[in-house]
């Protein structure tokens, strides 16, 4: 009974706005400090077409675990480099949703990432960085895959090999204590389902490997 309780208080206090929330940071110290994580993984796709998808940010709302909606506010010259882009995300889990503006800067089949504003009410800090780097066919032919290059290829691509190692760093502290304990849970998986989420995203796009 005890348990339920808690667990209503819980729902009721995530269920208000984050600045008429109390400060509990006394109840959970170190609730809020920076968090880190770190995912890698090779792909069977080229780095145009992974740099494609990940800086595709309209687009997240489609595929993204909890984002809810996603919009691009404004962007630089795509013949500058590198381009930056305003977008503004929300974020839905729980009860909570909260809306922010990230500037993404992208490096063209190099780099793309995002910085959350410091006047987001959501996070005190969020930054998500992806890196692709191209594996050498004789990489792939060690492994026993195959060194044909798929037919998607721009012809254009120098850069273009059969598969292509993609990491994702994500680092993030909640501006609230409670946000920070209710999702403790479940929020240290999401680099590994962000990282799932573009997989399935590019076998949507370009076909399964």
């Amino acid at each position: 009974m005890l348990h339920v309780s808690r667990f209503r208080v819980a729902q009721a206090l995530c269920r208000r706005r984050l600045f008429s929330l109390p400060d509990f940071s006394n109840l959970l110290p170190g609730a809020t400090d920076l968090q880190t994580y770190h995912e890698q993984k090779t792909l069977p796709y080229t780095r145009q077409q992974l740099y494609q998808v990940v800086s595709d940010v309209g687009s997240y709302q489609h595929f993204i675990p909890f984002c809810s909606a996603s919009r691009v506010l404004s962007t630089t010259d795509e013949a500058r480099i590198p381009i930056v882009l305003d977008a503004e995300l929300t974020v839905q889990f729980l009860a909570l949703k909260e809306s922010y503006v990230s500037k993404v800067t992208c490096i063209p089949l190099e780099s793309v990432q995002a910085v959350a504003s410091s006047s987001t009410p959501l996070f005190k800090e969020l930054t998500t960085t992806w890196r692709f780097q191209p594996i050498p066919e004789r990489g792939l032919l060690s492994s026993g895959r195959s060194s044909a290059l798929p037919s998607t290829i721009p012809p254009n691509d120098s850069t273009a090999t059969a598969a292509t190692l993609v990491s994702l760093d994500l680092a993030f502290a909640f501006a609230s204590p409670i946000h920070a304990a209710i999702s403790s849970s479940f929020f240290g998986q999401v680099s590994k389902l962000m990282v799932n989420a573009f997989e399935e995203r590019c076998a949507e796009v370009y076909g399964h490997r």
